[in-house]
């Protein structure tokens, strides 16, 4: 079975997982995992959840990291940072939006990689971010085995990160994530009714 594990701090923002968490959760073939720095982390929205690893615990063999963004991301872990170089260094799949993107740039983890974010002039005091001319004003980039998103774009991020892992075929993953952004009667309209 393949596993994901969705990396959250204190503040975690509750719906940049959401979509793709509950894609993946749906599907036999995946298994979702929460992990943190620490035992509990409370989202923006005030849930309350008991993760599953600490960092020190996720292994290497895991098929894709998602770290979701929210107010946290300022902290200093070098487990972390070691984690997610590791796994861009190896061509593994890492997903990043919102606040986690800040901290890649903050670490040099974006060097190599094109890419987005929230804003880009939040990094201009970052000294180990040298790539700047491949910042791409955009909801979502994907790039080799890195994803990144700006904090509204969770659709956006959902979908390119099916894509990258080769969850279903592009035209299913359009499809599913339309039902989302066009609202059920567009949906309808366009596809036919999905619940049929």
């Amino acid at each position: 079975m393949k596993k994901a594990i969705f990396f959250i701090l204190d503040e975690y923002a509750d719906w940049e997982g959401a979509y793709l968490s509950s894609q993946l959760n749906q599907n036999k073939n995946w298994e979702v995992k929460t992990a943190s720095i620490k035992n509990e982390v409370t989202s923006i929205g005030g849930f309350k959840t008991l993760v599953d690893y600490q960092v020190k615990d996720i292994t290497a063999d895991i098929n894709l990291l998602v770290l979701i963004g929210g107010n946290s991301w300022s902290i200093e872990n070098e487990q972390l940072r070691n984690l997610i170089a590791e796994r861009l260094t190896n061509k593994k799949s890492v997903a990043a939006i919102c606040g986690a993107v800040d901290y890649l740039a903050k670490n040099g983890l974006l060097t190599n990689f094109k890419h987005t974010g929230n804003a880009q002039y939040l990094w201009k005091n970052y000294t180990k971010y040298v790539n700047k001319d491949d910042f791409e004003q955009k909801q979502v980039v994907r790039d080799h085995n890195l994803v990144t998103a700006n904090g509204t774009a969770p659709l956006e991020f959902t979908k390119q990160v099916l894509k990258m892992i080769s969850f279903s075929s592009d035209e299913q993953i359009n499809k599913d994530v339309d039902l989302y952004k066009l609202g059920f009667y567009k949906y309808c309209s366009k596809y036919g009714n999905p619940f049929k």
